[in-house]
C-alpha cells in the first residue's frame, strides 16, 4: 500500500487507515486479529483508536493484539483524548489535566509508552484554547505522543489551532485532522479542507462511507446485521437514509456498475484522492468487508466520473 505524508511532517502513513471504534464491544478479539491481519498483510499502517471508543476497550484490545499480530514499531498507533463516557451519557473534557490524565491511561491500555499520533477528539467551549494545547505539547516534550493533532473542528477552529502551535517557537506544530468526509458529507471542503492545505496539516476523513450508507447495503432497506439495525449506531446512520442521500447512492451505484467494480470502491477511492486528503479511516465489521476495501489499492477513478459523482453530490 502507497505511503503518504501527514501533512508537512515527517510522519508517514498508509494512504488507508484502520479503525476500531467498535472493537472490544461490537468486534470481538478474534474478529479484531483478523482485521488487522488482513490490514497489515496489505502493507496498512495507521491505525486509530480513542480512549472514548467502548469507554477504552478498544484501546484494550488493540493493545492485547500489538506484538502478538505486528510488531509494535510496525504500526503508526493514533489514539485520542476528549470524550469519555460519565453517568450514562457523553462528556466532553478538553482540559490540560483531564487529556493528559487520559492519554497516561490510554498508554497503559494499549500497553506502550508512546503513541505515534495523540489527538484531541472534540472541540470544547469549556476550556480555553490555550491550554488544551499546552497538554499536547507536554505529551510530545514528555515522549508519550510523537506527533499530535486534532478532531472534529471547525474551519475556524483549525486555523486558529494551528497558527496558535506555529505562533512561538517551541511548541509542536499539529500534524494532522481528522474530520467526517464522504461523498454524503463535503462540508469540511469549504473551511476545513482550505485551513489544513494553507497550515500544514494532513486529513484523515473518518466514515468515508458515509456511515455505511455509500456501500449500497440499504438500498432496500435495512439488513438485520447492519448498524442502522443496532440499538446505538441507528441514528447514526438515519441521519443519511434520507432522498438526497439516497440519490448520490444511485449515482455511486451506476458508476460502480459502469466499471465492473463495488459501490464501496467508487465512495472510497473518490475520498481518498481528494485534494488534501492523506488517509480516509476504514472501519470494518468483518475481516471480509475490511479486504473489500483494502482491494482498491491499484483502483483510480476515471475524470469523468469524479466530475459526475462531485457534481450529484454537491451541497
Amino acid at each position: 500500500m502507497q505511503q503518504r505524508r501527514v501533512g508537512e511532517t515527517g510522519l508517514r502513513v498508509s494512504r488507508l487507515g484502520l479503525g476500531t471504534m467498535t472493537w472490544g464491544r461490537d468486534t470481538d478479539e478474534h474478529e479484531a486479529r483478523d482485521q488487522l491481519v488482513a490490514f497489515t498483510e496489505a502493507g496498512g499502517t495507521l491505525l486509530d483508536t480513542a480512549a472514548g471508543y467502548g469507554n477504552g476497550a478498544s484501546e484494550e484490545l488493540v493493545g492485547r493484539l500489538l506484538g502478538d499480530v505486528v510488531p509494535r514499531d510496525d504500526v503508526v498507533l493514533a489514539t485520542k483524548a476528549g470524550i469519555s463516557a460519565r453517568r450514562g451519557g457523553r462528556e466532553y473534557n478538553t482540559s490540560r489535566g483531564h487529556l493528559l490524565a487520559t492519554l497516561d491511561a490510554s498508554l497503559r491500555r494499549l500497553g506502550t509508552d508512546r503513541v505515534d499520533l495523540w489527538q484531541v477528539h472534540i472541540w470544547s467551549d469549556e476550556t480555553p484554547l490555550e491550554e488544551t494545547l499546552a497538554a499536547l505539547d507536554t505529551a510530545v516534550s514528555s515522549g508519550r505522543a510523537a506527533y499530535v493533532g486534532v478532531s472534529n473542528y471547525s474551519g475556524w477552529q483549525t486555523a486558529q489551532a494551528a497558527t496558535w502551535q506555529r505562533a512561538v517557537p517551541g511548541r509542536t506544530p499539529l500534524a494532522s485532522t481528522q474530520v467526517e468526509y464522504s461523498l454524503l458529507n463535503r462540508a469540511v471542503e469549504h473551511e476545513v479542507l482550505p485551513a489544513a492545505t494553507a497550515l500544514g496539516l494532513g486529513v484523515l476523513p473518518w466514515s468515508p462511507l458515509g456511515r455505511g450508507v455509500l456501500t449500497g447495503k440499504y438500498r432496500s432497506g435495512t439488513p438485520s446485521d447492519s448498524r442502522a439495525a443496532s440499538a446505538h449506531f441507528a441514528g447514526f446512520v438515519e441521519a443519511y437514509l434520507d432522498e438526497r442521500s439516497a440519490g448520490v447512492v444511485e449515482a455511486v451505484a451506476r458508476a460502480a456498475d459502469g466499471l465492473g467494480w463495488s459501490p464501496l470502491e467508487v465512495a472510497l477511492v473518490w475520498v481518498r484522492d481528494r485534494p488534501g486528503v492523506t488517509a480516509p479511516i476504514v472501519g470494518a465489521r468483518t475481516a471480509a468487508q475490511l479486504r473489500g476495501a483494502l482491494g482498491v489499492e491499484e483502483l483510480a477513478l476515471p475524470d469523468e466520473i469524479v466530475h459526475a459523482l462531485d457534481d450529484v453530490s454537491a451541497d
